[in-house]
């Protein structure tokens, strides 16, 4: 509610102390979600990528965690497109094209985890407008 009333700091703080609490041994789906919100709560745009990476890498069970329970393994995986598509996104606004272009990439490669649901079209239709955007870059 903080960062959607536009209180970012305040927001930034809170999501730092649950960040803080789950520590690095955290629930990966937890990790990866509180990541997500972080990033979005960034006013500096290196910022926002260092936390999209770590949703990323905690949805892809970077930094040898114990194996997570299939039913957030199936959530992260559909995760994925979006948080690839999120890397790529900062990227861009930090004119690193290349870079996006990788993660654009594979946002595409993951995106067949996506279901034929709202959520999946959402995903394919974010990946083709930043395709376009990087085309006339």
């Amino acid at each position: 509610m903080l960062l959607h009333g536009g209180d970012r700091e305040e927001a930034r703080n809170r999501f730092r102390a649950l960040w803080d609490q789950l520590g690095v041994d955290g629930d990966p789906l937890h990790r990866c979600t509180l990541a997500r919100y972080m990033a979005d709560a960034q006013d500096d745009p290196d910022d926002e990528l260092a936390w999209d990476l770590r949703a990323l890498s905690a949805a892809e069970g970077a930094g040898g965690r114990p194996p997570v329970r299939r039913d957030t393994a199936v959530a992260l995986r559909a995760l994925r497109p979006s948080l690839h598509l999120d890397v790529a996104a900062d990227y861009l606004a930090l004119r690193r094209t290349d870079a996006a272009r990788t993660h654009l990439d594979r946002a595409r490669a993951a995106a067949g985890a996506l279901g034929d649901d709202r959520y999946g079209k959402g995903v394919h239709a974010a990946i083709e407008r930043l395709e376009r955007r990087l085309g006339n870059v």
